[in-house]
């Protein structure tokens, strides 16, 4: 019975850790499906957790924290837009120089506004998305192995987790059984096709962004005003980053990168869960570094695997075709 809840609270924590990361990897496969390659989910995730901070903080509400960081989270996804869709610039080069952006002008105003660090000060509980018991978790509770699982597993989480999960069929619905889906995949993959069909591939793609705005925004008030009660520098944490792996490793389809979050998540929650949990009293001083270790090894494993599959060892990662390509209209 220990078993089972040291796993179940294993998995719990695992849909937490995994939530933002679920958002951000929809985030970039709404962008990327549509050609716009973006690694700037970290920076625009860092934004929306300083705006959704800043906005609770003084607001005292938890839903205008939630509005600003999609606000703000978008105008940097249109930033990006701007440079990448109208002008035709390099992509990467726009995407990371929004991160730099981000990562400053955070600490800059965190500075500015508290003069704590470049933190903003501590959120009261009204002003956070806190847990949600669900109906029957307290009379399940101690019902072997259904109780573990509904009041441990599935009650008890803030509604922006619920969110998150609940749009991975959302995303897959709208990527594959609407038109609007069909014509956001089409113009990733042949923007020639689109255009001749009369329709705007700059458009589509501005749409893209903006999607990509408002998801990365959510994710970054999980961070601040969800899991964390207030904002602190870079605590997004390279999130962004993982989940463009997690894009990649799922093949830039929804359920299989929702299954790569999950696999990120669940070795960082257990990489912290085995930290200090073995007993190295009297070991040598090999057995206690590699113990050390552990950990680490535990996290950098899903990076390991996306090398290999961009590699081509264990299967084949195809980016749209039109991905990272400015279109160019003919005349």
């Amino acid at each position: 019975m220990e078993a089972l809840t040291y796993f179940a609270l294993l998995l719990d924590a695992t849909l937490r850790v995994s939530a933002p990361l679920v958002l951000a990897a929809l985030a970039g496969l709404f962008s990327e499906r549509a050609g716009v390659f973006d690694i700037s989910l970290e920076g625009k995730m860092l934004v929306g957790a300083f705006a959704a901070g800043v906005a609770a903080h003084y607001a005292g509400s938890m839903w205008v924290g939630l509005g600003a960081a999609i606000l703000v989270s978008v105008a940097f996804g249109l930033l990006h837009g701007f440079a990448c869709i109208t002008h035709r610039g390099n992509q990467i080069v726009s995407g990371l120089a929004i991160n730099i952006l981000a990562a400053g002008l955070t600490i800059l105003l965190g500075v500015t506004f508290f003069r704590q660090g470049g933190r903003t000060p501590q959120l009261p509980t009204e002003a956070r998305f806190t847990p949600i018991t669900l109906p029957g978790a307290e009379a399940l509770k101690d019902v072997p192995v259904l109780g573990a699982l509904w009041s441990e597993l599935i009650s008890g989480h803030n509604i922006l987790v619920y969110f998150a999960y609940a749009a991975v069929p959302l995303a897959a619905f709208v990527l594959y059984r609407t038109r609007f889906g069909l014509r956001l995949r089409a113009v990733g993959e042949n923007p020639e096709a689109v255009d001749t069909a009369g329709l705007s591939v700059e458009g589509l793609r501005y749409q893209a962004v903006i999607i990509c705005g408002v998801l990365c925004g959510i994710a970054g008030a999980y961070l601040s005003i969800a899991q964390s009660a207030g904002f602190i520098k870079d605590m997004t944490a390279g999130k962004g980053f993982i989940a463009l792996a997690a894009l990649i490793f799922g093949k830039w389809k929804p359920v299989p990168t929702l299954l790569a979050c999950l696999l990120f998540g669940f070795l960082e929650a257990t990489a912290a869960r085995i930290q200090g949990a073995f007993d190295l009293t009297g070991a040598s001083d090999a057995v206690r570094r590699a113990a050390e270790a552990l950990p680490f090894v535990i996290e950098a494993l899903p990076y390991i695997l996306v090398v290999l599959l961009l590699a081509g060892f264990v299967g084949t990662a195809t980016a749209p075709k039109a991905g990272g390509i400015p279109y160019v209209k003919e005349r």
